[in-house]
């Protein structure tokens, strides 16, 4: 997979990310200063180029050295203070080099592969702002250059301005179409700005230069934007078949997911999970397929999986804590599982209301007269760590009321409709705690509230599907995981 974002080019051997014609200037730059004896017979453009060549065999100690002889005899050497902050630059001593970018910009204000090179440098000292001007001066001198709009393309990708690196990054294509990287990267940008027309020419200009998995993987997320989702399936499938990666498989196996075709998606996901046994989202997404399949051992089984996999991946719990219920038997499992999330994150009010939740229900299963204090605690935990938590609160009223402690279930219940005026079962509780009370006239309103929201909403099943699909499209390291500059 061929790399153009600037990332990889800056942590690369600096050499490998200067202009080319730059080294060619050091060969042809006329040493100027006050002349004294060179330490050798060699004349100035001899020492040059021996400290060039020093440099390209990476020897940088002796690069440096010679600079350093030359440098107090010629201080306005433009390609002696040029490579001496490569030098340093590739010995990763990127304060030191600064000066002599600096410096080589000084003395030659019209060469934009100097402002180049201070640019790149000023990014890796984290100095952003200034990059930018550089970069920007770089283009402004040369305009129809690939590798100055290349670099400012790259910039503003890396730092999350896409609507900006088109322009430089068409640029640099015109001047050379035959890019892959550069070509690659546009299509991106154009189909996170939706210039999807733009982007499918540029892929198709790209694939005349090299077919590959990325392409296809690409071209069918502009497929799915425009909404032409069998297309996008078959080239997120040709994408899986001609690189089988976990990424080409999960993005497949996705695909399938998110226009409810669970079966295809089972099938897909299962082997990827055979080639990618240690891949936790592959196992959520083969989860996500058996839930939608109404096979809810396996897919609580997936889940569990996928927690091992990764503990510290909350996206399974979620799952785990919302679905579990359905399938009595994998009880224990799910509940060690969530005790585990609430030693891992003591601070987390979810992760110790999921687990308050997975031992109530178990205690209604297999005990319905278990001591509901460790479930109290927990939740009230919860509320303590997030008072905004109607969830919470509902379900503490809950406990409250089948203990009998009917004004504390009312204040609960209260509390959870005042937090999510939308939560039609916390209406539904408190008109029922109302009517029990004798206020029939607002435990009526509660209740019509609670049946005028559940026929607005989806049932629990149809809306935990919703939420799933939500994630397939949105979770972290999800679609559009092809969307990624190189």
């Amino acid at each position: 997979m061929l790399a153009g974002d600037l990332v990889a080019l800056w942590q690369a051997d600096v050499l490998h990310y200067l202009p080319q014609s730059f080294l060619a200037i050091f060969l042809l730059v006329s040493v100027t200063g006050t002349a004294q004896a060179p330490p050798s017979n060699l004349t100035p453009e001899q020492e040059l180029q021996s400290a060039e060549s020093y440099f390209r065999d990476h020897q940088y100690e002796k690069a440096r050295s010679l600079l350093q002889q030359m440098l107090p005899r010629f201080p306005d050497s433009f390609g002696a203070n040029e490579l001496m902050g490569l030098v340093l630059a590739s010995e990763g001593k990127e304060n030191a080099a600064n000066p002599f970018f600096a410096k080589a910009v000084e003395i030659q204000p019209d060469s934009g592969d100097a402002h180049e090179n201070l640019a790149t440098n000023l990014l890796r000292l984290k100095k952003v702002n200034l990059a930018e001007q550089e970069f920007r001066r770089a283009v402004l001198l040369k305009p129809n250059d690939y590798s100055t709009n290349h670099s400012l393309g790259e910039f503003y990708i890396q730092y999350g301005k896409l609507t900006e690196s088109v322009p430089y990054l068409k640029k640099a294509q015109m001047a050379k179409p035959d890019s892959y990287a550069n070509g690659y990267d546009l299509a991106v940008a154009e189909v996170q700005c939706d210039m999807l027309n733009d982007a499918a020419k540029q892929i198709d200009a790209l694939m005349r230069v090299g077919d590959t998995a990325d392409l296809h993987a690409l071209l069918a997320a502009v497929k799915e934007k425009q909404q032409d989702y069998l297309l996008a399936a078959r080239e997120y499938q040709r994408a899986a078949q001609m690189d089988p990666s976990e990424n080409n498989i999960f993005a497949w196996g996705a695909e399938l997911l998110g226009h409810r075709t669970p079966e295809p998606a089972i099938q897909v996901l299962s082997r990827g999970v055979e080639l990618y046994p240690q891949s936790a989202r592959l196992q959520i997404g083969l989860g996500i397929g058996l839930f939608m399949r109404e096979s809810y051992d396996r897919a609580v089984d997936a889940f569990c999986h996928a927690v091992d996999l990764d503990p510290r991946d909350r996206r399974p719990y979620y799952f785990l804590a919302r679905i579990y219920a359905i399938s009595p038997s994998r009880a224990p499992d799910v509940t060690s599982r969530l005790r585990h999330l609430v030693q891992l994150q003591p601070r987390d009010a979810q992760a110790r209301y999921y687990y308050a939740m997975s031992l109530w229900k178990a205690a209604r299963v297999e005990a319905p007269a278990a001591d509901l204090a460790e479930v109290e605690s927990l939740l009230r935990a919860a509320i303590d760590l997030d008072h905004s938590y109607a969830d919470a609160h509902l379900q503490l009223g809950i406990i409250c009321s089948e203990e009998k402690r009917d004004s504390e279930a009312l204040d609960h219940f209260e509390q959870a409709v005042k937090l999510d005026p939308n939560l039609a079962d916390a209406h539904y509780r408190l008109g029922q705690a109302l009517l029990k009370s004798g206020d029939r006239a607002r435990g009526q309103k509660e209740l019509q509230i609670s049946s005028q929201l559940h026929t607005q909403q989806l049932d629990a099943r149809e809306k935990l599907t919703s939420e799933i699909l939500r994630f397939v499209y949105t979770g972290p390291n999800s679609l559009p995981a092809q969307l990624t500059p190189h």
